[in-house]
């Protein structure tokens, strides 16, 4: 899928489409889409529609004709999720955005015990907030017409939870004086879900990990070379996509 992606609320029932607001005002002021141009229009929960752009009005209306039947993406048997700590700064929204345009299904912020940045309050919605744009954003860019859902922040309690109802957990943790094993070479499951977790800069606690492995996960190393918060998420979730076959 090439053509540009724009979300809408609801898949529209008849052959032309009006895109406005700020979708619209991206496709003819940013994008400056013209007649005769391919787009797809989608909900981001899978429903797609592909057409082409009749007219642009203005600065925020693109007329999209030629709407052809509504298509359902059909859900991945092998489904990812990755509970991410928070990272300080922008690396978590960074996690979020390469994480989608790779291809991860689900992310979870998690508040770990080593984690610096705080969620708390207002600060903690609207950062949550920002990494929801962001999934949508990136979803948009990478051309996918499901976009990853990004659910609220998680307690070590309710992640241990999520790893007890997995098809296959791991947690990404490397360290000489804990066992692990490679994540490249680890038996995987043929459907269901797949949950990884990623620990914050200072790493997984040794008494989260003991939750977590008292929860059924496994220890799991990505390499020799320790990676960021921010980039280990990414890393895994490619590894697995090429491994199950969804990048085949």
């Amino acid at each position: 899928m090439t053509a540009p992606v724009f979300v809408v609320d609801h898949l529209p029932d008849a052959p032309e489409f009006v895109l406005d607001g700020p979708e619209g005002r991206h496709a003819v002021s940013v994008k400056r889409l013209r007649t005769g141009e391919e787009v797809v229009l989608t909900d981001g929960r899978g429903r797609w529609a592909q057409g082409v752009v009749r007219a642009a009005e203005g600065k925020d209306r693109l007329v999209v004709g030629d709407l052809a039947q509504v298509h359902e993406e059909p859900r991945p048997a092998l489904r990812i999720t990755v509970v991410q700590a928070l990272p300080k700064g922008d690396r978590g929204e960074v996690a979020v955005e390469t994480m989608t345009e790779t291809g991860v299904d689900a992310v979870v912020p998690w508040q770990a015990a080593r984690c610096i940045t705080q969620w708390k309050g207002d600060r903690g919605l609207k950062s949550l907030a920002k990494w929801r744009a962001t999934a949508r954003e990136a979803g948009k860019q990478s051309r996918r017409v499901l976009f990853p859902d990004v659910a609220d922040l998680a307690t070590t309690k309710q992640v241990a939870g999520l790893l007890a109802a997995a098809d296959f957990a791991a947690v990404l943790h490397e360290d000489r004086d804990y066992p692990s094993e490679p994540l490249a070479t680890v038996a995987l499951p043929d459907e269901g879900e797949i949950v990884l977790v990623v620990g914050p800069e200072g790493g997984v606690s040794p008494d989260e990990l003991a939750a977590f492995a008292a929860a059924g996960a496994r220890t799991c190393r990505l390499g020799p070379t320790v990676l960021r918060t921010s980039t280990a998420g990414t890393a895994a979730t490619a590894l697995l996509l090429g491994r199950t076959g969804r990048w085949s």
